[in-house]
């Protein structure tokens, strides 16, 4: 897990100290990446290079994405697979289909005010779980971007959550 204070939430061209770590725009304070290694190691590469690598992985594009922990108030990031609907970004909450909701997906809907990072782009924005009258368009987009959602789908009874990220 990496940590940085950037003072006043900006975010510097390049990290000099720690460049897998860096305060959203509406943060002010510590970040926490996602403790799984090689999710961590996808962010740092993200991060450190602006979105140069990271930005795309196994030929999709990813984002990363930070909320504030439901319980702990902390800032916590992760990468995600991620589709445009117009100027809407869309996630999907499938934790490769098991029967718990990821926390990211929990402390945004605590807590909707994110910040996203794209490509090397980083901007304020507000998710929300897609209604059921929008979901079902979205998750085929969303399946035809990562094909294994339907099957992250079938393996549980889970009803898995599309997410519409918007910019703030």
């Amino acid at each position: 897990m990496t940590r940085l204070r950037w003072p006043c939430g900006q975010i510097p061209r390049r990290q000099l100290m720690n460049p897998t770590s860096t305060a959203g725009p509406q943060s002010g304070g510590e970040v926490f990446d996602n403790p799984t290694p090689w999710v961590a190691r996808h962010i740092g590469d993200y991060v450190r290079t602006d979105g140069k690598k990271g930005h795309r992985w196994r030929g999709v594009d990813t984002l990363l994405l930070t909320t504030r922990g439901r319980r702990s108030g902390k800032l916590r990031r992760t990468a995600l697979i991620y589709g445009r609907d117009g100027n809407r970004y869309i996630v999907v909450a499938s934790r490769g289909g098991d029967e718990h909701h990821p926390s990211w997906y929990l402390n945004l809907v605590e807590h909707p005010e994110v910040t996203v990072q794209v490509g090397s782009e980083t901007f304020a924005a507000r998710a929300r779980t897609a209604n059921a009258k929008e979901k079902p368009g979205l998750w085929r987009l969303m399946s035809s971007i990562w094909p294994d959602y339907d099957g992250y789908q079938a393996k549980t009874d889970r009803d898995i959550p599309v997410v519409i990220i918007e910019r703030s």
